[in-house]
This record gives C-alpha cells, sequence and structure tokens, in this order.
C-alpha cells in the first residue's frame, strides 16, 4: 500500500475523532476515487497514482470555484475553496520558481539537442516536465510558461 494512501487514511481517522465533518466528507470522496482506481486498473495505487488523483480533484475544484464566482454563489465557492486545502495538504513541497525554470529550461535544451522545435518542442518539453513536477506545480501554468519561452 502507498505510503500516500496510508496517510491519507490516518487523516479519515483523525478527522472522524475531530468530528470535521467538511474534512472528512473530502476525504472519503479522495478515498472513494483511489479506491475506484484500484478497481478499475485491478492492482494497488501508487503514489504517483494517487498525487494523479489528487491533481485532478483540484482541477475540478478550480474550475467549480471560478464557475462559482461568476455566478456570484461565493458560499459554495469558499467551500470548494476549503476542499482543495485540504486536498493540497498531500501533495509534495511545491515547487520554487527558480526550480520551475531551472527545470523548463534543462527540457528546452534536451529538446532543442534533438533538432526538435517550434509547436512539437511544447509537447516533447510538457512529457518531460509533467513527471518531473508532477504534484509540485500547476501544469496549466507551467504550460504557459513553457509556450512563452518557446516563442
Amino acid at each position: 500500500m502507498s505510503d500516500l494512501k496510508l496517510q491519507i487514511t490516518e487523516s479519515v481517522k483523525n478527522a472522524m475523532r475531530a468530528k470535521a465533518s467538511e474534512r472528512l466528507s473530502t476525504l472519503r470522496f479522495l478515498q472513494a476515487a483511489i479506491k475506484q482506481k484500484e478497481i478499475d486498473e485491478r492492482k494497488d495505487v501508487t503514489d504517483a497514482d494517487v498525487i494523479a488523483i489528487i491533481e485532478k480533484q483540484i482541477k475540478q475544484r478550480r474550475e467549480s470555484i471560478a464557475a462559482y464566482e461568476q455566478a456570484g454563489r461565493t458560499e459554495t465557492a469558499a467551500q470548494e475553496t476549503a476542499e482543495m486545502v485540504v486536498l493540497q495538504e498531500f501533495l509534495p513541497q511545491a515547487a520554487t520558481e527558480t526550480e520551475i525554470n531551472a527545470a523548463i529550461d534543462a527540457a528546452l535544451a534536451e529538446v532543442q539537442a534533438l533538432g526538435i522545435t517550434g509547436n512539437p518542442a511544447m509537447g516533447k518539453v510538457m512529457a518531460i516536465l509533467k513527471p518531473a513536477l508532477a504534484g509540485r506545480a500547476d501544469m496549466s501554468t507551467l504550460s504557459g510558461l513553457v509556450k512563452a519561452k518557446l516563442g
């Protein structure tokens, strides 16, 4: 069993003891998504799988928050934000701006050394960066930074 999955299980137990119902529901929703992936793929999840699930749920929350704020539903947006904060606890330490720029520069150099430029380079660079910065940087922001450096 992955360390992250064990950590989430412990957090569920702690939330139950503390009677933190909002936190508990977010964690249970996350556990259900992890269990679903294990059933679908018929294997135990790795920490990388769990991070991918958490990132997907955070992305969904970000989209919901934007939609709720546009609709003037600030209370619901605040609830989604609180859920997102709970989920972010389980992600690795965020990469610093310096680390992100260094990773982008290294990936660009690697791709350019292969003679790939322009639009095809974008996909190759992102393919290198995604596993290196998974859970540590927002991929849409990363994509924008890469596009700016390529442009």
